[in-house]
Protein backbone atom coordinates (compact mmCIF):
# COMPACT_ATOMS: atom_id res chain seq x y z
CA UNK A 1 0.00 0.00 0.00
CA UNK A 2 2.85 2.32 0.67
CA UNK A 3 4.02 2.01 -2.91
CA UNK A 4 0.70 3.00 -4.45
CA UNK A 5 0.53 6.06 -2.17
CA UNK A 6 4.05 7.03 -3.26
CA UNK A 7 3.18 6.69 -6.95
CA UNK A 8 -0.02 8.69 -6.44
CA UNK A 9 1.88 11.51 -4.68
CA UNK A 10 4.54 11.53 -7.39
CA UNK A 11 1.80 11.75 -10.06
CA UNK A 12 0.10 14.61 -8.18
CA UNK A 13 3.45 16.40 -7.83
CA UNK A 14 4.19 15.97 -11.56
CA UNK A 15 0.70 17.27 -12.40
CA UNK A 16 1.18 20.31 -10.18
CA UNK A 17 4.57 20.98 -11.79
CA UNK A 18 2.95 20.85 -15.24
CA UNK A 19 0.19 23.23 -14.16
CA UNK A 20 2.74 25.59 -12.59
CA UNK A 21 4.82 25.57 -15.77
CA UNK A 22 1.72 26.22 -17.89
CA UNK A 23 0.63 29.16 -15.72
CA UNK A 24 4.16 30.58 -15.74
CA UNK A 25 4.35 30.29 -19.53
CA UNK A 26 0.97 32.04 -19.99
CA UNK A 27 2.04 34.79 -17.57
CA UNK A 28 5.26 35.38 -19.51
CA UNK A 29 3.26 35.64 -22.74
CA UNK A 30 0.89 38.18 -21.18
CA UNK A 31 3.81 40.23 -19.81
CA UNK A 32 5.41 40.27 -23.27
CA UNK A 33 2.10 41.40 -24.78
CA UNK A 34 1.83 44.20 -22.18
CA UNK A 35 5.38 45.39 -22.97
CA UNK A 36 4.59 45.31 -26.68
CA UNK A 37 1.43 47.39 -26.15
CA UNK A 38 3.29 49.87 -23.92
CA UNK A 39 5.90 50.29 -26.65
CA UNK A 40 3.19 50.91 -29.26
CA UNK A 41 1.47 53.44 -26.97
CA UNK A 42 4.76 55.30 -26.45
CA UNK A 43 5.36 55.37 -30.20
CA UNK A 44 1.86 56.74 -30.81
CA UNK A 45 2.35 59.43 -28.14
CA UNK A 46 5.68 60.39 -29.71
CA UNK A 47 4.00 60.55 -33.12
CA UNK A 48 1.23 62.77 -31.71
CA UNK A 49 3.81 65.09 -30.14
CA UNK A 50 5.69 65.28 -33.44
CA UNK A 51 2.50 66.04 -35.36
CA UNK A 52 1.56 68.76 -32.85
CA UNK A 53 4.99 70.33 -33.32
CA UNK A 54 4.60 70.15 -37.11
CA UNK A 55 1.15 71.72 -36.87
CA UNK A 56 2.48 74.54 -34.70
CA UNK A 57 5.25 75.15 -37.22
CA UNK A 58 2.90 75.10 -40.20
CA UNK A 59 0.33 77.43 -38.64
CA UNK A 60 2.70 80.19 -37.57
CA UNK A 61 1.10 83.52 -38.48
CA UNK A 62 4.26 84.85 -40.10
CA UNK A 63 4.51 81.76 -42.34
CA UNK A 64 0.85 81.95 -43.29
CA UNK A 65 1.14 85.66 -44.05
CA UNK A 66 4.16 85.04 -46.27
CA UNK A 67 2.29 82.28 -48.13
CA UNK A 68 -0.80 84.47 -48.51
CA UNK A 69 1.36 87.28 -49.92
CA UNK A 70 3.11 84.88 -52.29
CA UNK A 71 -0.11 83.40 -53.66
CA UNK A 72 -2.29 86.52 -53.47
CA UNK A 73 -3.06 86.38 -57.20
CA UNK A 74 -4.27 82.76 -57.09
CA UNK A 75 -6.10 82.91 -53.77
CA UNK A 76 -7.74 86.35 -54.06
CA UNK A 77 -7.58 86.77 -50.27
CA UNK A 78 -8.63 89.95 -48.52
CA UNK A 79 -8.32 91.07 -44.93
CA UNK A 80 -11.26 90.24 -42.70
CA UNK A 81 -13.63 93.12 -42.14
CA UNK A 82 -15.21 93.57 -38.69
CA UNK A 83 -18.67 93.25 -40.27
CA UNK A 84 -17.82 89.68 -41.31
CA UNK A 85 -17.52 88.68 -37.66
CA UNK A 86 -20.34 90.67 -36.09
CA UNK A 87 -22.88 93.13 -37.40
CA UNK A 88 -23.10 96.54 -35.70
CA UNK A 89 -26.69 95.88 -34.63
CA UNK A 90 -25.54 92.72 -32.80
CA UNK A 91 -23.16 94.64 -30.52
CA UNK A 92 -24.39 95.47 -27.00
CA UNK A 93 -25.67 99.00 -26.55
CA UNK A 94 -24.68 101.40 -23.77
CA UNK A 95 -27.62 101.81 -21.44
CA UNK A 96 -29.47 105.11 -21.39
CA UNK A 97 -29.01 105.51 -17.61
CA UNK A 98 -25.25 104.78 -17.78
CA UNK A 99 -23.02 107.36 -16.04
CA UNK A 100 -21.56 110.07 -18.24
CA UNK A 101 -17.90 110.98 -18.62
CA UNK A 102 -16.50 114.48 -18.10
CA UNK A 103 -17.02 115.27 -21.79
CA UNK A 104 -20.72 114.46 -21.51
CA UNK A 105 -20.48 111.11 -23.30
CA UNK A 106 -21.95 107.95 -21.85
CA UNK A 107 -19.38 105.83 -20.05
CA UNK A 108 -18.82 102.31 -21.38
CA UNK A 109 -18.67 101.11 -17.75
CA UNK A 110 -21.98 99.77 -16.49
CA UNK A 111 -23.10 101.31 -13.20
CA UNK A 112 -24.76 98.14 -11.89
CA UNK A 113 -23.05 96.77 -8.78
CA UNK A 114 -22.55 93.04 -8.80
CA UNK A 115 -21.77 90.48 -6.12
CA UNK A 116 -20.90 91.85 -2.71
CA UNK A 117 -19.29 95.07 -3.90
CA UNK A 118 -20.50 98.03 -1.83
CA UNK A 119 -20.52 101.65 -2.94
Amino acid sequence: MLRSLDFMLIAIMAGMAAVTYSVRHQTDQKVDKVHELETKIKQEKDTIDLLKADWALLTQPTRLEALANTYVDQLHLEQTKPEQIVQPNELPRIREDAPQTAEGEKSPVDAIATGSVKR
